[in-house]
This record gives structure tokens, sequence and C-alpha cells, in this order.
């Protein structure tokens, strides 16, 4: 880790359908190999399969689905005197925000299905229907952190 001051935080500018923040750094998520072209074209089929499977607005079933997924504690591993423990810390809202991300998309990939965009919309609705992988990951932290809470006062 380096020691000089910390990285400014970047600006992620709106998607141009939803003019929507969120939407955008979920775009930048499921990019690979570069070909931004072809994450927006995932993202914008799943919001479409949202759509015709809930008929109700995709962005909000995002929303929800974010909310359910972002943890609000995680454990970090401390070393004191020899020993490693797992010590309870509460999560910022942008390290949030980064870890649903990463755990709605790597669960979708894992998800069996035909294309990333069918993947990714059952992975979205389950979650802002409280279950799926993602939310599973996020009560798993959750239950971490709960059962290492008496090493809380090695917080750093």
């Amino acid at each position: 880790m380096s020691r000089r001051s910390t990285a400014k935080k970047r600006l992620v500018n709106p998607d141009p359908v939803y003019n929507s923040t969120l939407a955008s750094m979920i775009i930048n998520r499921i990019l690979l190999d570069g070909k931004k072209s072809v994450a927006r074209r995932i993202f914008y089929q799943s919001m479409y399969h949202i759509q015709e499977k809930t008929q109700k607005h995709p962005m909000d079933i995002l929303e929800r689905a974010m909310r359910n997924v972002t943890p609000l504690v995680e454990v970090k591993a401390r070393r004191v005197g020899g020993s490693t423990y797992q010590v309870p810390m509460e999560v910022d809202a942008s390290r949030g925000t980064a870890l649903a991300l990463r755990w709605i998309i790597s669960s979708a990939r894992t998800r069996s299905g035909r294309t990333m965009a069918m993947k990714l919309a059952n992975e979205l609705v389950d979650a802002s229907e409280e279950n799926g992988a993602a939310v599973r990951k996020r009560n798993e932290t959750h239950r971490m952190a709960e059962a290492n809470k008496a090493f809380a006062h090695f917080r750093y």
C-alpha cells in the first residue's frame, strides 16, 4: 500500500439512456477486454428483460437490488502480536457500492443460463426480492462480522 496521499475519486459520467451513474458503473464492471459497446448491449438487454419480466421500471429494480446487496460491515484481517484477527469494520458508501456491484456481476456470471443479459437480469430481480447469490454473499459477510464482534476493539 502506498504511503503517499490517497488517490482521488474519479467522477463517473452518467449513461446516456437512463442518465444514471449507477448504470454507468455497472456497465464498467461488466466490461471485458475493453469492449464497452458489448458491455452496454448486455446491460441494456438485461434492463429490457427486467422490464418485460416485472412490468416495473428497471432502474427501480436495480436500485432496490443495490440496497439489498450493499454490505454495512465487513471483516478485515489485522495482525496483533503474532496472531491474525478478523476485525469487523464499517463499510463506507463508495466501497459498499463497489462491493455490491462486484458481487452482483460475479454471481450473475456464475449463474446458469443462456446469455449474460438474461443471467444479469435474473440476478438483479432476485437481489431486489432479497434472494440470490449476491444477497447470500452480503449475509455471509454480515455473519462473519457478527461472529468476530469480540475483536472490534482492534479496529484501526
